[in-house]
Formats: structure tokens, C-alpha cells, sequence
């Protein structure tokens, strides 16, 4: 399974995101397809995505049983600890410590 999420993406990328993938909500792309397949979309997204954000998760052997990279401006960061894949957020830009 694949998923690939992504927000102010142009619709050039959205269409070349749907001829491989089934858009099943605005934004949220989800298919079956082999590891190269999967590369070769992430490069498309990579290449195309100018100032959106993007997200890809897919299942793997892993002890969580997924996993996923981020793209563009996002708060949400991953992290690997101990062999886990967590998500750390970046504070809000402009917060001061006593408003949170």
C-alpha cells in the first residue's frame, strides 16, 4: 500500500499523480506499485511540487510496519530513534514559550 498526501500542490503534479495513483479525497493519493514505481513517483513529486508539501508512507517490514518521507515546509519532521520512525514538529514561528 501507498499512500502520497499532498497540499498546494499545482494541478500539473495532481494529474501526473493520478495517472498512477487513485485520488480517493482531494490531495490524498493511494495505490499498490513496486519500489522503483514508487521512487520514480516520489521524484516526480520532488520535481514538481515548487511550493506545496508532500508526504509518502508505504508498508514495509519495518517494526511499525510503514514508512514514509516529507517534502517542503511543514512543521512535521521525521526522526529515527531506535530503529523507529517518529515525527517531531518544529515550534510555531513567531510563538513565545508561555503562549504554548
Amino acid at each position: 500500500m501507498l499512500v502520497i498526501v499532498v497540499e498546494n500542490a499545482p494541478p500539473r503534479l495532481r494529474g501526473r499523480l493520478a495517472v498512477w495513483l487513485i485520488e480517493i479525497r482531494a490531495g490524498v493519493y493511494v495505490g499498490d506499485l513496486s519500489k522503483k514505481v514508487r521512487e520514480m513517483i516520489w521524484s516526480q513529486v520532488e520535481d514538481g511540487l515548487e511550493d506545496g508539501n508532500a508526504v509518502m508512507a508505504w508498508s514495509t517490514n519495518t517494526e511499525s510496519g510503514f514508512d514514509f518521507v516529507t517534502l517542503g515546509k511543514n512543521r512535521r519532521l521525521p526522526v529515527e530513534l531506535d530503529g523507529l520512525k517518529l515525527v517531531s514538529f518544529y515550534p510555531i514561528e513567531g510563538a513565545d514559550d508561555a503562549a504554548l
